[in-house]
């Protein structure tokens, strides 16, 4: 392992089960150079008790985000790339990788005492659970529901994105996407977790594949999840860890343009992918159609923002 950081504090795994032997902590930057500083700090100050490496992968940072990972953090294997998206950027770290366990860490969040331990805990408390997220919260305290998933139903994404999915009284057909079956605080099997957090066992990675790196932006986590249970891997959602998600904080409150359009490029890909073989042709069309439509009334608000 390289440049292992200092083992936390006192033994907290079960002697019973067998230790994964090492971790290692990816990290994709694009800017947020302030973000990805509090994101380290917090790595050194709350590392797992086994230790762990850490690789940042600065892809195409338009400032001096590189520089101070060199000079702030030596301790950290950096890594230049150009800007080539978050399923190659994480690639690139995954295929050198020699721990027994990999996380997939956004810049944008921080880990709290506990956070790993109790994260890799889990991970090895069965032998087929392939990954795990923990509980993740915004800046002002509330649950980034990202961080537990259903696969959408056209339904659930509908419902979702209408905003009719997120209330209080919404039926479980449409707050399925948010997989609210399964409390907050409630560990538990889950479809996806959120790519800001994302352990895996290196095994399952191996077995699985590495990220699509037909996703630039956005969905790719969902993918990886899909196909993690494809290969007979778990998905599992551990709330007994909490990380902190300034959402938005890495690529930004508001998508650009590019993002935009990555982001429902993911969408028709991801359905491509593992829906539309179940669905007619007119089903298939309908939803294609409406992904569609969302990017051009989510283009004309961005425009309508920039000016």
């Amino acid at each position: 392992m390289r440049d292992l950081l200092p083992p936390a504090g006192g033994e907290v795994y079960d002697a019973a089960v067998p230790a994964l032997a090492g971790l290692e902590t990816i990290v994709v930057s694009h800017g947020a150079e302030g973000l990805l500083r509090r994101c380290l700090r917090s790595l050194e100050e709350h590392p797992p008790a086994g230790g762990m490496s850490i690789v940042v992968v600065d892809s195409g940072s338009p400032d001096g985000t590189p520089d101070m990972v060199e000079r702030e953090f030596p301790g950290v294997r950096l890594v230049r790339a150009a800007n080539i998206g978050f399923s190659a950027a994480n690639n690139l770290a995954l295929r050198e990788s020699e721990a027994d366990a990999v996380l997939l860490l956004n810049p944008d969040t921080e880990v709290y005492a506990g956070t790993l331990d109790a994260a890799l805990a889990r991970l090895r408390s069965e032998e087929r659970i392939g990954m795990v997220g923990v509980k993740l919260v915004t800046e002002s305290g509330e649950l980034d529901h990202a961080c537990k998933r259903s696969f959408p139903t056209p339904l659930a994404a509908l419902a979702h994105f209408t905003g009719v999915g997120r209330g209080a009284d919404a039926s479980g057909r449409l707050s399925q996407y948010r997989a609210t079956d399964l409390g907050d605080d409630e560990p538990g099997e889950v479809d996806a977790v959120n790519g800001a957090f994302m352990l895996c066992k290196a095994e399952a990675v191996r077995d699985v594949g590495l990220l699509d790196e037909g996703y630039w932006l956005y969905m790719e986590d969902l993918d990886w999840c899909h196909r993690f249970w494809d290969a007979g891997w778990k998905v599992f959602y551990e709330p007994a860890g909490t990380a902190l998600h300034v959402k938005g904080g890495s690529s930004g409150k508001r998508r650009a343009f590019r993002q935009e359009v990555a982001f429902h490029r993911g969408m028709a890909r991801f359905y491509r992918r593992f829906d539309a073989p179940r669905h007619n042709p007119l089903v298939n069309a309908a939803v294609y159609v409406g992904i569609g439509a969302k990017l051009l009334t989510s283009l004309a608000i961005t425009a309508a923002r920039g000016r």
